[in-house]
């Protein structure tokens, strides 16, 4: 019996010559690669001058017709808080100055819905297209 007995030797993969053969591969596409531009569309962007770009001022024959109700459903039109009887001459004397004029309902959460529906059938008495007339949820 031996008294050293050689360990087995594994077997090893040399990786130096793939990975010099794998560069130059590497460096041969980089430099016969042909890069090419891609036609498109062509964006026309606005220049950003807000001294010459103001927004038109508002339409005032489109302004809509709005009314407000809160949570403890008081009814506001123009910042001014106003009752529900008053609903209907509103709409009628605005609708002739803006015949274009939309009804906006801006119900809250907590508000009753009879309300709501009192102001648009006076918008439908009055003569407003229903699709003039928009009810909508109050924003907080």
């Amino acid at each position: 019996m031996r008294k050293f007995a050689k360990a087995e030797e594994e077997a090893e993969v040399n990786m130096t010559p793939m990975l010099d053969i794998v560069f130059i591969m590497l460096i041969f596409f980089i430099v016969t690669a042909t890069f090419t531009k891609e036609s498109g569309l062509e964006i026309n962007k606005p220049e950003d001058n807000n001294t010459q770009n103001d927004p038109p001022p508002p339409d005032d024959d489109k302004r809509a017709i709005a009314f407000v109700i809160d949570n403890n459903n008081r009814i506001t039109h123009d910042f001014r808080v106003i009752d529900i009887s008053s609903v209907a001459s509103i709409i009628k004397k605005e609708s002739v100055e803006r015949p274009e004029a939309p009804v906006v309902i801006q119900a809250a959460e907590g508000a009753h819905t009879g309300n709501v529906i009192r102001i648009y059938d006076n918008a439908l008495e009055i003569g407003i297209a229903r699709e003039k007339i928009v009810v909508t949820p109050k924003k907080k």
